[in-house]
């Protein structure tokens, strides 16, 4: 198990606090190497008071063959009181084996590669909310079978909630 850093994860991402004002945090990782089961990639922070409503990921077409590559976005622990400020290693996606293929399941491109909408408990009408700043996480589940290595990026959009900051 390693622990992979983005350039994303050495800032907290910022915020107007203030509700509809949509906010963007980026990152991008790129596998040099196949990762390993329970690799974690840190992908970005959210801000105190951020509540996420939506984001993506993109990817190349990371697994070759009978692909087995199984990565989950979810985020740590941030020490918060509220529901959703303790760990969810899916809370954002758990989107199975991924399957580069166009139009695979849960893909949306029309080429080879991956785009999925960030799913987890934003699929059940739950917005997310942190009341202290969060670290978004990329876990390996499954290593793939071949390859396992290009560049995976993602967005999550969220706006920031100043009546739940600790």
């Amino acid at each position: 198990m390693a622990t992979l850093q983005t350039v994303a994860t050495g800032a907290v991402a910022s915020g107007t606090a203030a509700p509809g004002v949509l906010h963007v945090a980026p990152w991008t990782y790129e596998f040099a190497a196949n990762p390993t089961a329970n690799d974690v990639v840190e992908c970005c922070w959210l801000p105190p008071g951020a509540v996420v409503v939506g984001g993506f990921i993109y990817a190349v077409d990371l697994d070759t063959g009978t692909e087995a590559l199984d990565m989950d976005l979810g985020w740590a622990a941030n020490g918060g009181s509220l529901t959703h400020d303790s760990a969810d290693s899916d809370g954002l996606g758990n989107f199975g084996v991924w399957n580069g293929d166009a139009f695979a399941t849960g893909n949306l491109w029309n080429i080879s590669g991956q785009c999925w909408i960030l799913a987890g408990i934003l699929a059940t009408g739950v917005f997310p909310k942190f009341s202290k700043k969060t670290k978004i996480q990329l876990l390996v589940n499954v290593a793939a079978n071949a390859t396992g290595t290009g560049k995976v990026a993602g967005v999550v959009h969220y706006y920031v909630d100043p009546t739940i900051v600790a």
